[in-house]
């Protein structure tokens, strides 16, 4: 077979080249420029999947990968460490792009990105899955039926890779029929540890993780909510400190830089009514309130909501528990709209509500270009698009976040 030219990086982070036959083929790990020998072919009828059998001439962009995971393990939780991070920027540009002109058909150029603060040791929190035997770790590149073993993580906050150091030191101790393990980093500095799974892990065990450090101990048990264990020295009231598992950036700082910008992107909210739609802890929310805006905010998760009512009581935003799809017919009639679904974008019932209630600006977070695409697509027989920008939330992966700004045509 002749060797394949990788023309540039598919969402996901394929690279993409054509076959002698025509066929479009996507090869995971390999780089713009790359010139390769294609292995284990699998033909579709319009495109092909293939591997790296032997990479004949490298791209401009490609590097050494810095993880021991990356090519050892062919780990699919990164996706771009064998790019430069200029050549990562540009791929997810296009990306971005690319999905705006195929799946909206909007005229538009890639957009501009923010780079991220920290190329490594960025992520707050990490979700390792956990088969029996004790193996623990994260899965490789299509094979989501195997695990393998992780040592370290070079996007994890170090915090998080030294908490994990004595997580698997105490595998032994590791309560039966786990399914995951979760590590997360909150913003005053504490380390949440979380097991999913039907056992409760021994008070042995979850003291010795937690003894003389920040670290607090969670069991949640596959049905219900999960259960502070135990909070080490340092830690803040458990009443009043988020839970684990509520929903946050893991690039917290960038994902603060994201929420800024689109509330800029509104323009004046002084004595206006405002959706936050999909609203999570309420961050936006309050910050929208404090321009002087009236509020509606929509979130499914009660966690979420228990926590915004905690850190901003007293503010005059009215919070609605549940399915956006199921209230946002009921609200009140807004002059703007803040939408952060999702990476499964928009139901299309909510793109119909939004376009029935005739906001004059509508500012879509999205983390998926894909079903933003979709959305907009639905979105833009009533509204113009004037403004796209891209957030490096995930550096040495394919994600990309991206905020859309729609007024009325």
């Amino acid at each position: 077979m002749e060797p394949v030219r990788i023309q540039r990086i598919a969402a996901g982070g394929d690279g993409v080249g054509r076959l002698a036959d025509g066929r479009t083929v996507f090869v995971p790990r390999a780089a713009p420029g790359d010139l390769i020998e294609v292995a284990d072919v699998r033909l579709h009828a319009r495109f092909a999947r293939a591997r790296i059998g032997r990479l004949v001439e490298a791209g401009p962009g490609r590097v050494e990968p810095r993880c021991r995971h990356y090519t050892r393990d062919e780990c699919g939780g990164c996706q771009l460490q064998h790019l430069g991070e200029e050549a990562q920027r540009n791929a997810r540009r296009t990306i971005v792009g690319d999905a705006l002109r195929r799946l909206a058909k909007l005229d538009l150029p890639d957009p501009a990105l923010e780079p991220g603060l920290q190329p490594w040791g960025y992520r707050t929190r990490v979700a390792l899955a956990v088969e029996p035997g004790g193996r623990a770790g994260f899965h490789p590149v299509d094979r989501p039926g195997e695990i393998f073993d992780l040592e370290q993580c070079e996007i994890a906050a170090p915090e998080l890779n030294r908490l994990w150091q004595k997580v698997r030191a105490a595998r032994t101790d590791w309560p039966p029929a786990l399914s995951h393990i979760v590590l997360r980093l909150g913003r005053d500095g504490t380390t949440h540890l979380v097991f999913k799974g039907p056992v409760k892990p021994t008070a042995e065990l979850w003291q010795s993780l937690g003894a003389g450090t920040a670290v607090r101990c969670w069991w949640q048990p596959v049905e219900g909510r999960a259960r502070l264990l135990t909070a080490g020295p340092g830690s803040r009231d458990a009443q009043t400190a988020a839970p684990a598992t509520v929903f946050e950036q893991v690039n917290p700082a960038m994902g603060d830089r994201v929420r800024a910008h689109a509330i800029r992107e509104l323009g004046d909210v002084n004595g206006r009514h405002v959706w936050d739609l999909y609203a999570g802890i309420g961050e936006a929310s309050v910050r929208l309130s404090e321009c002087g805006a009236t509020v509606e905010s929509v979130e499914l998760d009660p966690e979420a909501v228990a926590l915004a009512e905690r850190q901003s009581p007293g503010r005059a935003i009215r919070r609605h528990l549940g399915r956006v799809e199921e209230w946002v017919t009921r609200l009140q009639s807004p002059a703007k709209v803040l939408a952060n679904p999702p990476r499964t974008g928009m139901e299309a019932g909510v793109v119909a509500a939004i376009a029935a209630a005739r906001p004059e600006t509508v500012v879509y977070i999205s983390c998926d270009p894909a079903t933003l695409a979709r959305d907009l697509g639905r979105l833009k027989a009533g509204y113009r698009v004037s403004a796209v920008a891209a957030f490096d939330l995930f550096p040495q992966t394919a994600h990309v976040e991206t905020v859309v700004r729609l007024d009325l045509a």
